[in-house]
């Protein structure tokens, strides 16, 4: 009997309590359950709006800077030469888009491990035009209260004028952000000229009216399900958090026990904490999550839920930062520790790589030579009884004037040049020039012979080498 009793002592001891859900909120990453945002103003809202409005005008600037007779900033797919300011990367330089994707990568590993999801919140393009988008929502259908009794409502002239010049204003910005983003791999003036005047070709039209349409779902429908379920960083931030990353925290130490009360009353008598549960800081959210649960892989550490509890607080009287940026040691009451294996290591790494890339962009060759041999013989006799090898010559000039290059060859005492020895090339051509070396037996002493080609500018300021071997009986 008594091991029936404390068996089932035992089992009520491990019984998983079971809390009931709010059916309201338990299906809140539905897609077709609505985020109604509310506005909120303060520090770090003021800041990410100025960081949004930074990258946003330099997104719709850079196409219009001129360097030089281009714009500053062009991908040329057609020629396939991609121009940043002064510095032009070709398709045989493609290895320098590896290396900067690289750098950003461990430039995002550092910035997260040690501040969170700063990128997500405050420059990440999905948030900047979410919230962009908002501002229209706010402007022309109301606060949040009335964008919910709005949607309640049924259709009336009044919501009809409302919905519709939203969805325009949507639309407009979505159109200015296709075409602007099109303008990278099109010159901009030509290209608003010609789509204004309707002689642009149709598949230019087709990629401003997709990019239009995505820009208009990503950030006017979609917004949080594309922070939550598409994407992927969302997924991998945990592999670069630690207790000590800076996140956007709730310290329940200090709010619970949670509750109502009048701004005279001593919440200590009442056996509660400084959180009133009022729900702003749910209601601020941009992926709808509510920050005191606990850290959350939906949280995009925007910093809004932090402003609304402190505006609350100051409101009722108490000191702020009930929620703020902190880490998961200090919310443990636990010393902090800023320099760690995994920051320190992604630290050194952009470092590096950052130092690799700019030696890399400081030494591309304005010029490329590669030497092909002839694969049909590796050498023949000629009826002058000369060692013949034939070779092709592949130059390619990456600069954007043209050139006149002279081309010779070191390693052979005494030879003939059979072909061409002076050629021009316009910018960005690419020429290919046979040629042969004839050699006297009688001045060659090894059946293999070390040479190398030289090509140079007639300036000389031009100047490239290749190795190759001339072979002989």
């Amino acid at each position: 009997m008594n091991a029936e009793k404390n068996q089932k002592d035992y089992s009520k001891e491990k019984r998983i309590k079971i809390h009931q859900a709010d059916p309201a909120k338990a299906d809140r990453f539905n897609p077709r359950n609505r985020i109604y945002v509310r506005a909120v103003s303060g520090l770090w809202t003021t800041l990410r709006r100025r960081l949004g409005w930074i990258a946003m005008l330099t997104f719709l600037v850079i196409p219009w800077i001129p360097w030089g007779n281009r714009q500053a900033v062009l991908f040329n797919l057609v020629e396939q030469k991609f121009h940043i300011f002064g510095l032009t990367i070709w398709p045989q330089d493609l290895t320098l888009l590896a290396a900067l994707l690289t750098i950003a990568a461990f430039g995002l590993f550092f910035v997260t491990t040690y501040l969170g999801r700063v990128w997500c919140g405050y420059t990440c393009p999905q948030t900047v035009w979410t919230f962009i988008f908002i501002w229209f929502e706010e402007k022309l259908e109301g606060t949040r209260h009335k964008r919910i009794k709005l949607d309640q409502l049924p259709w009336s002239v009044n919501k009809i004028w409302r919905k519709s010049a939203k969805h325009t204003a949507w639309l407009v910005v979505s159109l200015f952000t296709s075409t602007t983003f099109i303008s990278y791999f099109i010159p901009a003036n030509e290209l608003y000229l010609d789509l204004f005047s309707l002689n642009e070709t149709g598949l230019v039209y087709f990629w401003v009216v997709f990019f239009a349409l995505a820009t208009y779902g990503n950030a006017g429908w979609m917004r949080e399900i594309m922070c939550i379920h598409i994407c992927p960083y969302a997924r991998f931030q945990a592999v670069m958090f630690d207790r000590n990353t800076y996140i956007v925290g709730y310290d329940s130490q200090r709010g619970e026990n949670r509750g109502p009360r009048s701004r005279k009353s001593d919440p200590k008598e009442q056996g509660l904490g400084d959180c009133i549960d009022c729900d702003l800081c749910v209601q601020v959210c941009p992926t709808g999550i509510d920050i005191r649960n606990g850290l959350q892989y939906e949280c995009i550490n925007c910093g809004a839920c932090i402003d609304a509890c402190d505006n609350t607080m100051s409101h009722m009287g108490y000191a702020k930062g009930l929620i703020s940026y902190t880490t998961e040691n200090k919310l443990n009451r636990v010393k902090e520790k800023v320099l760690r294996p995994k920051l320190v290591g992604y630290g050194v790494m952009f470092f590096i790589m950052t130092l690799v890339f700019i030696y890399a962009c400081m030494n591309i060759a304005p010029m490329r030579l590669d030497v092909i041999r002839d694969r049909n013989q590796l050498y023949r006799e000629n009826i002058d009884g000369l060692i013949e090898n034939t070779f092709t010559l592949k130059i390619f000039n990456k600069t954007e004037s043209s050139h006149h290059y002279e081309m010779r060859v070191a390693g052979l005492s005494d030879y003939q040049w059979i072909g061409p020895k002076q050629v021009t090339l316009a910018p960005g051509e690419v020429l290919s020039v046979p040629i042969s070396l004839a050699v006297d037996p009688v001045e060659l002493n090894k059946s293999v012979t070390d040479i190398t080609f030289n090509v140079s500018s007639q300036d000389n300021k031009v100047e490239v080498t290749q190795d190759s071997r001339f072979f002989s009986r």
